[in-house]
């Protein structure tokens, strides 16, 4: 089973995420700040990272930058689910190794095609 780690302060993103990855067959972990998430990754080894930019104590660029720094073998795949929405802010996103990039409010059908897709061609 595939393991899928939310990154999010926001209850009510967490518990619908939590439900739609669990319907679609996930394994899924939960962090509410950078820093969770960064213990989470080290711990749980997911295969995908959802994450939210803005959290306190470490925003998400920093904890993409972590996970993609790391010498495990694979590295998470991490798509960034925020309301940051400006160009500069998903350019950010990209360049800190973001595998993809998705605005809120987002299509729940588009993110699972696009999970799909990236843990099928994960090595």
């Amino acid at each position: 089973m595939k393991k899928v780690l939310i990154v999010d302060d926001e209850p009510n993103i967490i518990m619908s995420l939590e439900f739609l990855m669990k319907k679609n067959g996930y394994e899924v972990f939960i962090a509410r700040n950078g820093a969770e998430a960064i213990k989470a990754v080290d711990r749980e080894r997911p295969d995908i990272v959802i994450l939210d930019i803005m959290m306190p104590h470490v925003d998400g660029y920093e904890v993409c930058e972590y996970i993609k720094q790391q010498k495990i073998t694979p590295v998470a795949k991490v798509i960034f689910l925020s309301a940051k929405g400006k160009e500069s802010d998903i350019a950010k996103g990209y360049e800190v190794g973001a595998d993809f990039y998705m605005t809120k409010p987002f299509s729940t059908k588009n993110l699972v095609n696009k999970i799909n897709e990236l843990t099928v061609s994960k090595p």
